[in-house]
């Protein structure tokens, strides 16, 4: 019993160095998109599942595209953001916005008319500004 009581307390030691999650040797940050545009369906029907293209802007070959964060505001309403990773451990990154598309899946559940707000980034006074679309929703 006293020697699977030390394993035990080795294996959790172990675990416990091992899985920390504040490195500080991290290469990256992560940081949010400007979206530009959005190609959505003029309406939705219920039930029914889109894909939803997206452009937004790199702004430096230190940028990488990581995926979107789909928010749920309330019912319908949606925040959109798109999501980068910046490398911070390469020192000559060519200063240059490139537009990229990219897209993710929707379904729709339920038949109130859905917003979506695509975030576009910050304004003068540090604010989030969205660029908002409003998609009806057909009830067969």
């Amino acid at each position: 019993m006293k020697q699977k009581l030390i394993l035990l307390a080795v294996f959790i030691a172990f675990i416990s160095n091992g899985c920390s999650i504040e490195d500080d040797s991290a290469n990256f940050h992560f940081t949010s998109l400007e979206i530009v545009g959005a190609e959505l369906p003029e309406s939705f029907d219920y039930n029914q599942t889109y894909e939803i293209s997206v452009n937004f802007i790199k702004p430096n070959s230190c940028t990488n595209y990581e995926g979107f964060d789909v928010v749920k505001d309330s019912l319908t309403v949606r925040n959109v953001v798109a999501i980068g990773t910046v490398r911070t451990d390469i020192d000559d990154c060519t200063e240059e916005s490139i537009e990229q598309t990219a897209s993710f899946i929707f379904k729709v559940i339920y038949t109130d008319p859905y917003t979506f707000k695509f975030y576009t980034g910050d304004n003068n006074e540090g604010e989030a500004e969205y660029l908002e679309v409003v998609v009806p929703v057909n009830k067969r």
